[in-house]
Parts: structure tokens; sequence; C-alpha cells
């Protein structure tokens, strides 16, 4: 698997209105929903969680991530690169996810812009990264 099948998977994403909890491309997904569905474009098998609330609380999110089979964490978050996952804060609790499509954009479905868009990872979208996590195998 390469990182450009991730990012062309996440690119497919793009413009799907922004439903909390949605799994599908077109109709409806959340930033959950967007990993998900990546990793099934890509021949993953992702343990997905339905019924959680909008701001997860008690390690929820890093919980699932750290148990899905086909992800590893990095360890340095500045070593990200394209086709990684990013897992971010805004206040409290790391809440959010986005694809990063190259070093500096991501992939990522926004409540505040009401859909799946792709903008430039800015220093205020960086600093707001806590973990970072790679699919297993991606190759250059």
């Amino acid at each position: 698997m390469t990182f450009e099948l991730i990012v062309s998977a996440a690119r497919a994403c793009l413009g799907t209105p922004f439903r909390h909890q949605g799994r599908i491309v077109g109709v409806g997904l959340d930033c959950a929903g967007v990993v998900v569905e990546v990793a099934k474009a890509i021949g993953s098998n992702p343990i997905d969680v339905s019924g959680y609330g909008r701001v997860p609380v008690n390690g929820q999110l890093e919980s699932v991530l750290d148990t899905q089979t086909d992800l590893e964490r990095v360890l340095d978050i500045s070593t990200r690169r394209a086709g990684d996952i990013l897992l971010l804060r805004f206040s409290g609790e790391p809440q959010h996810l986005a694809v990063l499509t190259d070093n500096n954009t991501i992939v990522h479905s926004y409540e505040a812009v009401g859909k799946c868009c792709e903008h430039r990872l800015s220093s205020v979208w960086a600093a707001r990264i806590v973990r970072v996590y790679r699919f297993v195998g991606v190759t250059q």
C-alpha cells in the first residue's frame, strides 16, 4: 500500500456533508468516518465504534485508535508524512481526526464548514496535533 492510495481515498471524501457519526461518502461523514472510510478503501478492516458523543471523554478516541491492528503510533510527531492520521485537540481531550495529504495540507470532516474539506496545515492546526498514526505497511 502506498501513501498515494491513502491520500486518494481521503480526497474521495471531499465535499461530503458533515454528519455526526456519518459513515457514507457523499452522504455524510464526521472526522472518524473519514478515517474509517479511508481504511476500508485501502483494504484495511477498521474497528468502528458507534454511539459516541460529539466530544470524546476519558481517552475514548485514543483508546479506539490504539486498538486498530492496521495502525501504528508514530512516536515523534515531527516525522509525520502524507497518508498519516492526525489526532488533534481543540480544547480538553483530543477530539478530532484528519488525514495528512502532504506536508502542508489535511483532509477532514469539519463541522465548522459543514463538510469534508482540504486545507493548509497552518501553524495553528499543527499545534493541535497530539498524536500521529500510520497505516502498517505503507511505502513511500
